[in-house]
């Protein structure tokens, strides 16, 4: 089960059973019923929901949890607690990975793992290879024994075994009467500014952050560096409301960059940020703050440049030496006559898949494109209308870049030409499924569904739209106000009210946004509309331009001016209320 699991729908306390069914195993119908093993760790005991036992679960309640602070119905839920793995204390939990506090801290400032000389346990090590535990005893046992603690060897202390403890029981409130002394250093944010050099390396090996994890991660070099860079996301987690926690993690993520860096003080490369989300650190967060900062250096190579290397290697050294020359031209255009604007990373893909199906044909015979002509060209072109228009569409921005390049000596698609198709006609949409996202228990979905159902707003619209551009009862988008109806008004303030109370400090101006945009500026994507919507938001869209033909009588004027079509899009809709027309009725055949 991705994300958290919503309670059973029968006791509203416990989790579900399995992804698919609504209950849990206490609540199934004829039980209560056994729950299966964990599949991961094969646990009897403590099963949470699909397949997995509150120790192996990531949504499983922790430290943190309301479960653990609030009374109420969500206190019957269980709290899995156990005992730490290296100092084997008991109350730890499952919010900081079965770690107490202390050997968390301790892990991440002593990398060495290996068997401890005294109890001989496989942990983190001091120095003097004995592990945290043998160092807690020796304390205690100087302690009692009223002597410093160096005067006691650890050997004696725990020949006698040891004491357990409870987790976090240690740490002894101050008295006060010894003056502060402030260890930290001062933030300098000067020390912010990347240097210019970068150290070279002989071998670019692969960083495993999950061995960080378990070995503990090297310190940042730079302490000055470090504290500037700390005090920066705590400006940056103030602009963006964050919270307590959200800080912390981030400001642990720069520790690890900053002590992983082959260069200190250089930009932080992108690749290397990616890592983060191997060790559950959101990288995507990370690479904001270090952008705001001016310490990133994106080194990733676009997807397309991947997709394009890995689909032309298949042909010959010149058909691909021309193809990369219009790859070229393409994507950072050309300055020199004839003058190109770069074209978009989409459009670039969509004509190349387009020509491909003719460039694996021709390869099989001609090792370049100067060979080809205008009769290749015509034999290889498909028959389809539609497959026929796409394939002499893609070949036509090859030649052309190519001819302008001096690479061909014609562009043998110069006076061929094939007849676009017309666009299918829109058809109606499911009402059923259209009905349920109206009347969804999710408050964004009810409203994205409203305002393409009854206004037939964009999905680029929706996107963008702001908490500014609601007003009045009007929706004030792309120089149109739009009348809202009653029934979108009472969802869009049902989302907003979901909004306030859900995320109350965001910074976010867009009036959708979630649990991983809220911390930032940027809008939502399709792909989120898309998810939180049965039918597709265009489908929605275009079946309420389509009422508003038939119910206008194929007013073209009307559709422009209520949906902000062309004359072009708008006659897709009034033809088919011409055709509607023009079809002959029982009666009068």
């Amino acid at each position: 089960m991705t994300g958290k699991p919503k309670p059973c729908t029968v006791c509203g306390v416990r989790p579900p059973a399995m992804r698919e069914i609504p209950y849990c195993f206490v609540c199934w119908p004829g039980g209560p019923v056994t729950a299966p093993p964990c599949y991961k760790c094969r646990s009897g005991t403590d099963y949470f929901t699909s397949g997995l036992c509150a120790r192996c679960h990531p949504h499983a309640p922790g430290r943190k949890s309301p479960v653990w602070n609030l009374a109420g119905p969500l206190a019957r839920r269980k709290v899995l607690i156990d005992a730490c793995p290296d100092c084997h204390a008991w109350g730890v939990t499952r919010t900081y990975g079965w770690l107490c506090v202390a050997c968390r801290s301790f892990r991440e400032t002593h990398s060495t793992v290996a068997d401890c000389v005294t109890c001989g346990q496989q942990v983190a090590l001091y120095d003097d290879g004995s592990c945290r535990l043998c160092h807690r005893q020796r304390s205690m046992v100087a302690h009692d024994l009223g002597r410093r603690t160096g005067d006691v060897s650890i050997s004696d202390a725990v020949r006698h075994g040891q004491q357990l403890f409870l987790a976090g029981m240690w740490h002894q409130p101050g008295t006060g009467t010894r003056p502060y002394i402030k260890k930290t250093v001062p933030a300098d944010m000067r020390l912010l500014r990347p240097v210019n050099h970068r150290q070279l390396v002989l071998f670019e090996l692969p960083r495993d952050l999950k061995a960080g994890l378990r070995n503990g991660f090297p310190p940042p070099p730079d302490p000055g560096r470090e504290a500037a860079l700390i005090a920066f996301v705590g400006e940056h987690a103030t602009r963006y409301g964050w919270r307590p926690s959200k800080i912390d993690r981030i400001r642990r993520a720069m520790r690890i960059m900053l002590g992983i860096q082959d260069t200190p003080g250089a930009p932080i490369r992108r690749s290397d940020v990616a890592l983060l989300s191997r060790i559950k650190h959101s990288a995507a967060v990370v690479a904001d703050v270090l952008a705001d900062a001016g310490l990133l250096d994106d080194d990733r190579q676009p997807a397309i440049v991947t997709w394009y290397t890995t689909t032309v290697a298949e042909f010959p050294p010149p058909m691909r030496h021309e193809l990369d020359v219009w790859f070229d031209v393409m994507r950072n255009g050309s300055t020199r006559p004839p003058r190109r604007k770069p074209r978009a990373d989409n459009t670039i893909g969509t004509q190349l898949r387009w020509a491909l199906p003719a460039l694996r044909q021709w390869a099989r015979v001609h090792p370049s494109l100067r060979e080809i002509g205008v009769d290749d060209v015509r034999t290889v072109l498909p028959t389809d209308p539609l497959a026929r228009y796409t394939m002499l569409q893609g070949l036509r921005s090859i030649f052309r870049v190519l001819k302008g390049q001096k690479l061909v000596f014609v562009n043998p698609t110069g006076r061929m030409s094939a007849r676009q198709p017309d666009a299918p006609a829109p058809r109606p949409v499911n009402l059923e499924m259209l009905r349920a996202d109206l009347d969804s228990d999710q408050p964004a979905t009810a409203a994205l569904a409203a305002l393409l159902a009854f206004h037939a707003v964009r999905i680029g619209q929706l996107r963008e739209l702001r908490l500014t551009d609601i007003r009045d009862s009007r929706l004030h988008v792309a120089g149109q106000i739009i009348p809202l109806a009653p029934a979108v008004q009472t969802r869009v303030r049902a989302w907003l009210d979901h909004r306030q109370q859900t995320w109350p400090n965001t910074p976010n101006p867009h009036m959708f946004i979630h649990v991983r945009n809220a911390i930032t500026t940027r809008p939502v994507t399709s792909w989120w509309i898309r998810h939180q919507l049965a039918t597709a938001g265009q489908h929605i869209r275009t079946d309420r331009i389509l009422d508003e033909a038939h119910a206008t009588g194929g007013d073209i004027r009307q559709l422009i001016d209520l949906f902000g079509l062309s004359v072009h899009g708008a006659n897709r809709y009034i033809d088919t209320v011409t055709t509607v027309r023009s079809s002959p009725t029982p009666a009068s055949r």
